[in-house]
C-alpha cells in the first residue's frame, strides 16, 4: 500500500513542476524577432522590405500612415504557466504562477521600401 501512494505522490510531484510555453516562443523553430537581431539588422535608411521578410517572415499587420507610407507591424508574445504541487502529508496545493512577455516592432517605409524608422516596445508582467 505504501508503495502505491508513493508512486501516485512521486507522479503527481513530477507532472506538476511541468513549465508550459504558449505563442510563437512553443515550437520548434525559435523566431528572429528580439531586440537584439532588430538593433543588429534593421537599419534606417539601408534595409529594405525583401532583407525584412528574411529576417522576420510576413508581417502581422500591414497599414498606411498619415504619410501614405507603408508600415509594417510584428508582434511575438508567450505565456509560461508553472503548475502548483499537492502537499499530500499537509493536504495543501500551491498556487498555480504564470508569466507573460510581449515584443512588438513597428517599422515604417520610404517610398523606396527601405527602413524610413522603426520602434519597439516589449513588455513583461
Amino acid at each position: 500500500m505504501n508503495k502505491i501512494v508513493l508512486s501516485i505522490f512521486l507522479a503527481l510531484s513530477l507532472t506538476a513542476c511541468n513549465s508550459y510555453k504558449y505563442g510563437s516562443e512553443s515550437g520548434s523553430q525559435k523566431s528572429n524577432l528580439t531586440i537584439g537581431v532588430v538593433k543588429s539588422q534593421v537599419i534606417k535608411g539601408k534595409t529594405s522590405q525583401d532583407e525584412i521578410l528574411k529576417l522576420f517572415g510576413a508581417p502581422n499587420l500591414v497599414s498606411k500612415n498619415k504619410s501614405n507610407r507603408e508600415v509594417w507591424s510584428y508582434n511575438k508574445m508567450s505565456v509560461e504557466n508553472k503548475a502548483g504541487s499537492t502537499d499530500f502529508f499537509a493536504g495543501q496545493r500551491a498556487s498555480q504562477s504564470s508569466s507573460s512577455k510581449s515584443f512588438d516592432l513597428i517599422i515604417t517605409f520610404d517610398e523606396n521600401d527601405i527602413v524610413a524608422d522603426y520602434s519597439v516596445v516589449s513588455t513583461a508582467y
